[in-house]
């Protein structure tokens, strides 16, 4: 077992955060399998940030894995400036907070996941995968988060 903090974030408006925890002190087991939490995102700045400070309250530093994303040309303006805003903030709390940032792409986090084209469908799926890997109810706004974190605890050290 490998000693595992990772934060999984997808920015989007509806999005989420998704935690997996797992850490083996001296001889003993503090988590024989891997803890997996999901939380939607948080109303403003303030609860986002306290959420992210009680992460830092465990013993292993944490991992960010903050999916990367963009507007698409066809998103209005307001719409795209919300999204990049949400994006920036949660780049600026995780650095105030010395938080390690990866950026991942959906394309690179969905690689393996072998889903299907269609939107809804393919959110669907990402539900269902969340759900049966960490055995807690995924939802909308929490699988691509928790789907995320996956993808970093699989990719990291």
């Amino acid at each position: 077992m490998k000693n595992t903090h990772i934060i999984g974030i997808d920015p989007g408006k509806n999005g989420g955060i998704g935690r997996i925890t797992a850490w083996q002190a001296k001889e003993r087991y503090l988590y024989k399998t891997p803890i997996y939490e999901a939380y939607k995102c948080p109303k403003n700045i303030k609860e986002m940030s306290d959420l992210l400070k009680t992460f830092k309250k465990l013993p292993i530093k944490p991992k960010c894995f903050l999916e990367s994303v963009h507007a698409f040309p066809t998103d209005g303006r307001s719409s795209a400036f919300k999204f990049g805003m949400n994006f920036g903030i949660w780049q600026g709390i995780l650095s105030a907070l010395d938080i390690e940032t990866i950026l991942v792409t959906p394309q690179k986090w969905q690689k393996e996941l072998n889903l299907p084209k269609d939107k809804k469908d393919r959110k669907n799926r990402l539900k269902e995968i969340a759900t049966e890997k960490t055995k807690i109810k995924a939802t909308l706004s929490t699988a691509d988060a928790l789907c995320i974190a996956m993808y970093g605890y699989e990719n990291s050290i």
